[in-house]
Protein backbone atom coordinates (compact mmCIF):
# COMPACT_ATOMS: atom_id res chain seq x y z
CA UNK A 1 0.00 0.00 0.00
CA UNK A 2 1.59 3.20 -1.04
CA UNK A 3 1.18 6.40 1.14
CA UNK A 4 -0.50 8.12 -2.07
CA UNK A 5 -3.30 5.89 -1.76
CA UNK A 6 -3.36 5.05 1.83
CA UNK A 7 -3.93 9.12 1.85
CA UNK A 8 -6.83 8.77 -1.09
CA UNK A 9 -8.57 6.54 1.22
CA UNK A 10 -7.87 2.89 -1.11
CA UNK A 11 -6.45 -0.04 -0.12
CA UNK A 12 -4.11 -1.19 -2.40
CA UNK A 13 -3.81 -5.28 -1.56
CA UNK A 14 -0.53 -6.72 -3.31
CA UNK A 15 -1.73 -9.22 -6.08
CA UNK A 16 1.32 -12.14 -4.94
CA UNK A 17 -0.74 -12.40 -1.74
CA UNK A 18 -3.58 -14.20 -3.44
CA UNK A 19 -2.68 -17.04 -5.65
CA UNK A 20 -4.65 -18.52 -8.22
CA UNK A 21 -6.77 -20.93 -5.69
CA UNK A 22 -8.11 -18.21 -3.80
CA UNK A 23 -9.12 -16.47 -6.77
CA UNK A 24 -11.49 -18.98 -8.21
CA UNK A 25 -15.41 -17.99 -8.11
CA UNK A 26 -15.46 -19.96 -4.88
CA UNK A 27 -13.07 -18.58 -2.68
CA UNK A 28 -14.78 -15.03 -3.74
CA UNK A 29 -17.98 -16.06 -2.39
CA UNK A 30 -16.35 -17.72 0.29
CA UNK A 31 -14.48 -14.69 1.24
CA UNK A 32 -18.13 -12.58 0.95
CA UNK A 33 -19.69 -14.84 3.39
CA UNK A 34 -16.54 -14.74 6.32
CA UNK A 35 -16.42 -10.67 5.49
CA UNK A 36 -20.09 -10.45 6.30
CA UNK A 37 -19.96 -12.54 9.22
CA UNK A 38 -17.13 -10.83 10.18
CA UNK A 39 -18.94 -7.29 10.54
CA UNK A 40 -22.17 -8.66 11.62
CA UNK A 41 -20.96 -10.85 14.62
CA UNK A 42 -17.95 -9.09 15.75
CA UNK A 43 -16.84 -5.63 14.16
CA UNK A 44 -19.99 -3.59 13.79
CA UNK A 45 -21.13 -4.62 17.58
CA UNK A 46 -17.30 -4.25 19.02
CA UNK A 47 -17.14 -0.74 17.14
CA UNK A 48 -20.80 0.03 18.99
CA UNK A 49 -19.39 -0.51 22.44
CA UNK A 50 -17.38 2.15 24.19
CA UNK A 51 -13.81 0.88 23.74
CA UNK A 52 -13.62 -0.31 27.43
CA UNK A 53 -16.95 -2.58 27.15
CA UNK A 54 -15.68 -3.82 23.91
CA UNK A 55 -12.05 -4.34 25.46
CA UNK A 56 -13.46 -6.23 28.77
CA UNK A 57 -15.98 -8.73 26.64
CA UNK A 58 -13.15 -9.36 24.24
CA UNK A 59 -11.38 -10.74 27.09
CA UNK A 60 -14.73 -12.25 29.00
CA UNK A 61 -15.23 -14.20 25.88
CA UNK A 62 -11.46 -15.55 24.93
CA UNK A 63 -11.35 -16.29 28.53
CA UNK A 64 -14.18 -18.64 28.69
CA UNK A 65 -13.84 -19.97 24.95
CA UNK A 66 -10.02 -20.04 24.59
CA UNK A 67 -9.16 -23.16 26.83
CA UNK A 68 -11.56 -25.28 24.80
CA UNK A 69 -9.34 -24.67 21.73
CA UNK A 70 -6.03 -26.74 20.51
CA UNK A 71 -4.16 -23.44 20.97
CA UNK A 72 -4.97 -23.86 24.95
CA UNK A 73 -2.51 -27.14 24.98
CA UNK A 74 0.56 -25.51 22.39
CA UNK A 75 0.02 -22.31 24.87
CA UNK A 76 0.59 -24.57 28.71
CA UNK A 77 3.27 -26.36 26.98
CA UNK A 78 4.98 -23.64 25.94
CA UNK A 79 4.78 -21.89 29.34
CA UNK A 80 5.57 -25.36 31.45
CA UNK A 81 8.51 -25.36 29.00
CA UNK A 82 9.50 -21.75 29.38
CA UNK A 83 9.03 -21.72 33.55
CA UNK A 84 10.26 -25.42 34.82
CA UNK A 85 9.69 -24.04 38.36
CA UNK A 86 5.95 -23.03 37.77
CA UNK A 87 3.19 -24.73 39.59
CA UNK A 88 0.61 -26.75 37.55
CA UNK A 89 -1.81 -23.90 39.33
CA UNK A 90 0.86 -21.25 37.71
CA UNK A 91 0.39 -22.46 34.44
CA UNK A 92 -3.64 -22.41 34.32
CA UNK A 93 -3.60 -19.18 35.72
CA UNK A 94 -1.55 -17.11 33.93
CA UNK A 95 -2.63 -19.48 30.10
CA UNK A 96 -6.17 -18.05 31.50
CA UNK A 97 -5.24 -14.49 31.63
CA UNK A 98 -3.33 -14.82 28.20
CA UNK A 99 -6.42 -15.77 26.61
CA UNK A 100 -8.13 -12.51 28.02
CA UNK A 101 -4.86 -10.41 26.94
CA UNK A 102 -5.58 -11.38 23.45
CA UNK A 103 -9.61 -11.17 23.97
CA UNK A 104 -8.69 -7.36 25.11
CA UNK A 105 -7.00 -6.64 22.40
CA UNK A 106 -9.77 -8.35 19.65
CA UNK A 107 -11.90 -6.29 21.51
CA UNK A 108 -9.93 -3.22 21.08
CA UNK A 109 -9.35 -3.62 16.90
CA UNK A 110 -12.53 -1.86 15.59
CA UNK A 111 -11.38 1.47 17.91
CA UNK A 112 -7.90 1.55 16.29
CA UNK A 113 -8.43 5.02 16.22
CA UNK A 114 -8.54 6.02 19.47
CA UNK A 115 -5.77 3.74 20.63
CA UNK A 116 -3.12 6.88 19.83
CA UNK A 117 -1.17 9.47 22.03
CA UNK A 118 -2.02 13.05 23.24
CA UNK A 119 -5.66 14.14 23.08
CA UNK A 120 -8.13 14.74 25.63
CA UNK A 121 -8.26 11.08 26.96
CA UNK A 122 -4.42 9.82 26.21
CA UNK A 123 -4.39 6.12 25.96
CA UNK A 124 -0.78 5.49 25.13
CA UNK A 125 1.86 6.73 27.77
CA UNK A 126 4.93 6.84 26.27
CA UNK A 127 8.50 6.32 27.86
CA UNK A 128 11.85 7.04 26.09
CA UNK A 129 11.05 9.66 24.02
CA UNK A 130 14.91 11.06 24.50
CA UNK A 131 15.29 7.85 22.82
CA UNK A 132 12.97 9.27 19.85
CA UNK A 133 14.40 12.63 20.04
CA UNK A 134 18.09 11.48 19.41
CA UNK A 135 17.01 9.14 16.32
CA UNK A 136 15.15 12.41 14.91
CA UNK A 137 18.26 14.86 15.33
CA UNK A 138 20.70 11.75 14.14
CA UNK A 139 19.08 12.21 11.12
CA UNK A 140 19.68 8.50 10.45
CA UNK A 141 17.35 5.96 10.72
CA UNK A 142 16.86 2.84 12.56
CA UNK A 143 15.14 -0.66 12.53
CA UNK A 144 12.56 -0.57 14.99
CA UNK A 145 11.85 -4.73 16.44
CA UNK A 146 9.01 -5.88 18.70
CA UNK A 147 7.34 -8.49 19.87
CA UNK A 148 3.92 -9.51 20.24
CA UNK A 149 3.36 -7.73 23.90
CA UNK A 150 -0.08 -6.91 25.08
CA UNK A 151 -1.77 -5.58 21.77
CA UNK A 152 0.46 -5.05 19.15
CA UNK A 153 -0.90 -2.00 17.38
CA UNK A 154 -0.32 0.45 20.12
CA UNK A 155 3.21 -0.05 18.83
CA UNK A 156 3.01 1.31 15.29
CA UNK A 157 1.00 3.84 16.64
CA UNK A 158 3.80 4.87 18.83
CA UNK A 159 6.29 4.84 16.46
CA UNK A 160 3.91 6.84 13.66
CA UNK A 161 3.30 9.55 15.55
CA UNK A 162 6.89 10.35 16.65
CA UNK A 163 8.38 9.27 13.24
CA UNK A 164 5.97 9.95 10.87
CA UNK A 165 7.88 8.26 7.96
CA UNK A 166 8.40 5.43 8.88
CA UNK A 167 8.00 1.86 7.60
CA UNK A 168 6.00 -0.67 9.17
CA UNK A 169 5.15 -4.18 8.17
CA UNK A 170 2.29 -6.18 9.18
CA UNK A 171 0.63 -9.59 8.48
CA UNK A 172 -1.92 -9.16 6.04
CA UNK A 173 -5.09 -11.22 6.14
CA UNK A 174 -5.79 -13.93 4.32
CA UNK A 175 -9.56 -12.78 3.56
CA UNK A 176 -8.81 -9.45 1.26
CA UNK A 177 -12.48 -7.64 2.38
CA UNK A 178 -11.35 -8.41 6.13
CA UNK A 179 -8.06 -7.29 5.47
CA UNK A 180 -9.27 -4.04 3.91
CA UNK A 181 -11.18 -3.17 7.08
CA UNK A 182 -8.13 -3.46 9.10
CA UNK A 183 -5.93 -1.45 7.01
CA UNK A 184 -8.68 1.70 7.20
CA UNK A 185 -8.62 1.30 10.68
CA UNK A 186 -5.35 1.38 10.70
CA UNK A 187 -4.94 4.20 8.69
CA UNK A 188 -6.00 6.49 11.63
CA UNK A 189 -2.38 6.76 12.90
CA UNK A 190 -0.54 5.40 9.85
CA UNK A 191 -0.50 5.32 5.62
CA UNK A 192 3.15 3.74 6.22
CA UNK A 193 2.42 0.12 6.22
CA UNK A 194 4.11 -2.73 4.15
CA UNK A 195 3.08 -6.42 4.14
CA UNK A 196 5.19 -8.72 5.79
CA UNK A 197 7.37 -10.16 2.91
CA UNK A 198 5.86 -8.93 0.00
CA UNK A 199 7.21 -5.18 1.42
CA UNK A 200 11.30 -6.35 1.81
CA UNK A 201 12.26 -4.50 -0.97
CA UNK A 202 10.10 -1.52 0.40
CA UNK A 203 12.20 -1.84 3.14
CA UNK A 204 15.21 -1.37 1.53
CA UNK A 205 13.84 1.50 -0.26
CA UNK A 206 12.86 3.34 2.82
CA UNK A 207 16.31 2.83 4.77
CA UNK A 208 18.28 3.77 1.91
CA UNK A 209 16.22 6.87 1.45
CA UNK A 210 16.88 7.63 5.52
CA UNK A 211 13.86 6.50 6.52
CA UNK A 212 13.58 4.04 9.97
CA UNK A 213 11.68 0.48 9.51
CA UNK A 214 9.49 -1.21 12.06
CA UNK A 215 9.06 -5.46 12.16
CA UNK A 216 8.10 -7.90 14.90
CA UNK A 217 10.70 -10.25 15.61
CA UNK A 218 9.29 -12.42 17.65
CA UNK A 219 7.41 -15.37 15.71
CA UNK A 220 8.47 -18.33 14.04
CA UNK A 221 9.89 -17.99 10.83
CA UNK A 222 10.80 -21.11 8.95
CA UNK A 223 13.49 -19.85 7.13
CA UNK A 224 14.67 -18.56 9.77
CA UNK A 225 17.96 -19.58 12.05
CA UNK A 226 18.24 -21.33 14.66
CA UNK A 227 18.40 -19.27 17.71
CA UNK A 228 18.15 -20.17 21.55
CA UNK A 229 15.22 -18.23 23.07
CA UNK A 230 14.20 -19.83 26.46
CA UNK A 231 17.11 -22.33 26.49
CA UNK A 232 15.69 -23.71 23.23
CA UNK A 233 16.65 -22.99 19.62
CA UNK A 234 13.65 -21.24 17.76
CA UNK A 235 13.72 -20.28 14.00
CA UNK A 236 13.64 -16.72 14.18
CA UNK A 237 13.64 -14.08 11.55
CA UNK A 238 17.48 -12.64 10.75
CA UNK A 239 15.83 -9.94 8.49
CA UNK A 240 15.79 -7.21 10.88
CA UNK A 241 19.59 -7.71 11.61
CA UNK A 242 20.68 -7.93 7.98
CA UNK A 243 18.85 -4.60 7.21
CA UNK A 244 20.60 -3.54 10.12
CA UNK A 245 23.80 -4.43 8.97
CA UNK A 246 23.25 -3.86 5.22
CA UNK A 247 22.61 0.05 6.05
CA UNK A 248 25.06 0.84 8.92
CA UNK A 249 22.49 1.26 11.04
CA UNK A 250 21.26 0.35 15.00
CA UNK A 251 18.17 -1.58 16.02
CA UNK A 252 15.93 -0.04 17.93
CA UNK A 253 13.65 -2.25 20.46
CA UNK A 254 10.12 -0.80 21.96
CA UNK A 255 7.88 -3.05 24.21
CA UNK A 256 3.77 -2.45 25.06
CA UNK A 257 2.76 -3.48 28.82
CA UNK A 258 -0.97 -3.10 29.32
CA UNK A 259 -2.26 -1.09 32.40
CA UNK A 260 -5.41 -1.31 31.74
CA UNK A 261 -8.45 -1.63 29.24
CA UNK A 262 -7.33 0.06 26.09
CA UNK A 263 -4.77 1.68 27.70
CA UNK A 264 -1.11 1.11 27.79
CA UNK A 265 2.51 1.66 28.34
CA UNK A 266 5.07 1.73 25.52
CA UNK A 267 9.01 2.12 25.90
CA UNK A 268 11.23 2.79 23.29
CA UNK A 269 14.69 1.58 24.17
CA UNK A 270 17.84 2.61 23.63
CA UNK A 271 19.09 0.99 20.12
CA UNK A 272 22.22 -0.86 19.63
CA UNK A 273 24.12 -1.59 16.52
CA UNK A 274 24.68 -5.17 14.92
CA UNK A 275 27.57 -7.40 16.50
CA UNK A 276 30.68 -6.73 15.04
CA UNK A 277 32.30 -10.42 14.30
CA UNK A 278 34.39 -10.33 11.49
CA UNK A 279 32.41 -13.94 10.67
CA UNK A 280 28.88 -12.37 9.06
CA UNK A 281 27.40 -15.51 9.97
CA UNK A 282 28.29 -15.45 13.83
CA UNK A 283 27.41 -11.34 13.82
CA UNK A 284 24.04 -12.18 12.78
CA UNK A 285 23.17 -14.65 14.95
CA UNK A 286 24.62 -12.99 17.81
CA UNK A 287 22.27 -10.24 16.94
CA UNK A 288 19.82 -11.94 16.79
CA UNK A 289 20.25 -13.80 19.80
CA UNK A 290 20.55 -10.60 21.80
CA UNK A 291 16.79 -9.63 19.92
CA UNK A 292 15.52 -12.73 21.56
CA UNK A 293 16.89 -11.90 25.05
CA UNK A 294 15.13 -8.62 24.32
CA UNK A 295 12.26 -10.41 23.93
CA UNK A 296 12.58 -13.00 26.65
CA UNK A 297 13.22 -10.30 29.50
CA UNK A 298 10.06 -8.31 28.52
CA UNK A 299 7.65 -12.17 28.36
CA UNK A 300 9.43 -12.63 32.13
CA UNK A 301 7.94 -9.42 33.24
CA UNK A 302 4.67 -9.51 32.49
CA UNK A 303 4.31 -13.49 30.97
CA UNK A 304 0.41 -13.51 30.78
CA UNK A 305 1.01 -10.18 27.61
CA UNK A 306 2.38 -12.47 24.94
CA UNK A 307 1.20 -14.28 22.28
CA UNK A 308 2.05 -18.03 23.79
CA UNK A 309 -0.77 -19.70 21.89
CA UNK A 310 1.61 -19.89 18.97
CA UNK A 311 4.23 -22.43 18.31
CA UNK A 312 7.08 -20.96 18.55
CA UNK A 313 9.21 -23.99 19.27
CA UNK A 314 9.65 -27.18 17.20
CA UNK A 315 8.18 -30.16 18.75
CA UNK A 316 11.68 -31.59 19.86
CA UNK A 317 11.89 -28.54 22.02
CA UNK A 318 8.22 -29.98 23.99
CA UNK A 319 10.18 -33.43 23.62
CA UNK A 320 13.78 -32.12 25.05
CA UNK A 321 11.78 -30.07 28.35
CA UNK A 322 9.49 -33.21 28.74
CA UNK A 323 6.35 -31.46 28.14
CA UNK A 324 5.19 -33.65 26.03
Amino acid sequence: MSGKDAKAGKFTRPKDLDNAQRTTLGARIQWRIEALAWDLLYWYPFKALPIEWASNAGAAILKALGPLTSQHRTMTRNLRMCFPDWSEQQVKDVAKRTWATLGHTVGEMPHLAKLVPGGKTPRLELHGLDVVDAIRKSGKPVVFISGHFANWEPITSAISTNLPDALITYRAANNPHIDRRIAKARQSYTDRLAPKGAGTRELMRALSRGQSVGLMNDQKFNQGIPVPFFGYDAMTAPGPTRLAMRYKTRIAPISCVRVGPARYRLTFHEPFAPDADPDEDKAIHNTVLRINRFVEDRIKEQPDQWFWMHHRWPKEAWAKAGVI
